[in-house]
């Protein structure tokens, strides 16, 4: 018997959550829907389509954002389990469970709130990290990454999505635009989103501290980070009540070596502070050796030197504060310091 008809599958007319909205198509043979059936559906003009190889759009029209990122997570997710629902919940459902992908690159960006990408539904392409032993390539707006091991995912509105070094590593390995590089490193930075450390760390480790335009962009991040940092701490001093420190100084011995730099020190009670920036590139080692080998120098003269991280700063100031103000308030008890010259650096 010929059906002239579109054929309605029962099976999924009381469907309407976004991954409900998109299906595999064994996802659609699971609710009985036949292989015959399912191409009647997609047919031209039909009241579904093919969004992906073997993803299914359950209506006619543009699939909206959440479509396609859905889409994509089903597309590349390990077969044996694609968005499997989890065990439902009170607050969550039908929450489906992605194996083996994670999203990636610019679309991670914007779902972590990033101000410099672009909005969700102008992307033209989603990046999803797979393993790198799946065997499946990149179609339609999908790219398809491998890597040796996935990043624990960050959940964003029920998605796994890469955290933010990563993506930035991902989203940076394709862009030959310096200036683009830049705002994105900076978004990172000054959006609060991590530590310029962890931005080194995963630039690092992807080989992308070869290339010029993404070493310049590195460094202007530093660069950024330091003076966010340096403002953070002038408003610690100011907010929270300490005396008045001299800032940004060298000390020296008289007539002797030079002992290093220091963001902020209080003379009258020999305690300094330095702000750890360190990048970790392949001196990282050597240099933490010489913070080291600087802070021993100067706390063997009798001078208390406080580290204080910018992620410290900018998560925990009023800690920070304290460490400090102790750090004064116990210079009382100690034996005098060491006579050393303070120059501005």
């Amino acid at each position: 018997m010929t059906h002239n008809a579109p054929l309605s599958p029962r099976p999924l007319r009381h469907l309407s959550e976004v991954h409900h909205r998109v299906l595999t198509a064994a996802q659609l043979r699971s609710h009985g829907v036949t292989t015959a059936e399912l191409h009647e559906q997609c047919r031209p003009g039909g009241p579904w389509q093919q969004l992906l190889p073997g993803v299914v759009l359950l209506h006619p029209g543009p699939p909206t954002s959440e479509e396609r990122l859905h889409g994509a997570l089903l597309y590349a997710a390990r077969e044996s389990a694609p968005g499997v629902p989890a065990q439902p919940s009170a607050d969550e459902p039908h929450r489906p469970v992605y194996a083996d992908a994670v999203i990636t690159g610019l679309a991670a960006l914007t779902l972590h709130g990033f101000s410099s990408t672009p909005p969700l539904p102008s992307l033209d392409r989603i990046d999803v990290l797979v393993p790198r032993l799946r065997r499946l390539r990149s179609a339609g707006y999908v790219r398809v990454l491998r890597t040796l091991a996935l990043p624990t995912p960050r959940p964003v509105t029920g998605l796994p999505v890469a955290p933010v070094p990563r993506a930035l590593a991902d989203a940076v390995a394709e862009l030959t635009d310096a200036e683009a590089v830049r705002r994105l490193l900076t978004d990172a930075v000054r959006g609060g989103h991590c530590e310029p450390t962890a931005v080194v760390r995963e630039l690092t480790e992807a080989r992308l501290l070869t290339r010029p335009h993404v070493v310049d962009a590195v460094d202007s991040l530093l660069s950024e980070s330091r003076s966010i940092a340096e403002d953070r701490l002038y408003r610690m001093v100011r907010e929270y009540g300490l005396p008045d420190p001299v800032w940004n100084v060298d000390l020296r011995l008289p007539g002797g070596p030079h002992l290093g730099g220091l963001d902020a020190y209080w003379p009258d009670q020999a305690v300094a502070v330095e702000l750890d920036t360190r990048a970790p590139r392949q001196d990282e080692d050597a240099l933490w050796s010489e913070y080291a080998r600087k802070r021993e120098h100067l706390e063997r003269l009798g001078i208390t030197v406080v580290h204080i991280t910018p992620k410290k700063l900018r998560q925990s100031m009023e800690q920070q504060a304290t460490v400090v103000r102790t750090a004064l308030m116990a210079s009382a008890g100690r034996d005098p310091a060491a006579y050393v010259v303070v120059l501005p650096r």
